[in-house]
Formats: C-alpha cells, structure tokens, sequence
C-alpha cells in the first residue's frame, strides 16, 4: 500500500526555522516528483516547491523565494522542506505528495497524499 507521511510541524515564532519531513512507502521512490503543498484556514490548498526525479526544483510561491529549500534522500525515501525565516503567513497544514509526472503546481497530477503536517507560526 502506498503511503506518505509527513513529520516536522509545530509552532514556531516569526523568524524560527522548521523542517518537516516527508516519508514515503509502497511506491518506487525514485520515479516520482514530489510536492509541498499548504492550505491556511480559509483558503485553497496551495504548491509551494516541487523536486523532480533528478532534483531539479521548482518554487510555486514568490513568498518562499530564498527561504524555504526541498531536498531528497532517495535511499531514505524522504523528501524534506528546509523552512527558515519563517513568517505567521506561512502558518497552515503542509502535504507532501508523488507524482510519476513532471513536477506541477495542479493538485490533480499528483497520485498520492500524506496526511498533512501542522505549522503555526506566531509570537
């Protein structure tokens, strides 16, 4: 059964760093593009960053520009999100998600989902 679970949320004070994790199992790893999405309260689920097969990323929010950086272990089959400077904007719950496709800002490429990770950002 594929499965992904992300890991790493809490709550932060502007300025702090987070990293959150993201577990993947059942898939072959390697062969997927993975995504951070983030939905605040109230608002659509957004893309943040994507990393592609051969770790190319893609940044989906100017916001995160220099802040925030995606990485992979592919022997470790995770993805993690590097998140620093960290503003109250940034609150909300955070999914990473698989794609066999090129990475995508469209939620409807992606096959599978995690659970989604909390992230509160506030002094």
């Amino acid at each position: 059964q594929s499965k992904l679970v992300e890991s790493g949320g809490g709550v932060v004070q502007p300025g702090g760093s987070l990293r959150l994790s993201c577990a993947a199992s059942g898939v072959t790893f390697d062969r997927y593009a993975i995504g951070w999405f983030r939905q605040a309260p109230g608002k659509e689920r957004e893309g943040v960053q994507c990393i592609s097969t051969t770790d190319r990323t893609t940044t989906y929010r100017g916001s995160v520009k220099g802040r925030f950086t995606i990485s992979r272990d592919n022997a470790g089959n995770t993805v993690y999100l590097e998140m620093n400077s960290l503003q109250t904007e940034d609150s909300g719950i955070y999914y990473c998600a698989a794609t066999p496709h090129c990475c995508s800002a469209g939620e409807f490429e992606y096959d599978y989902w995690g659970q989604g990770t909390q992230v509160t950002v506030s002094s």
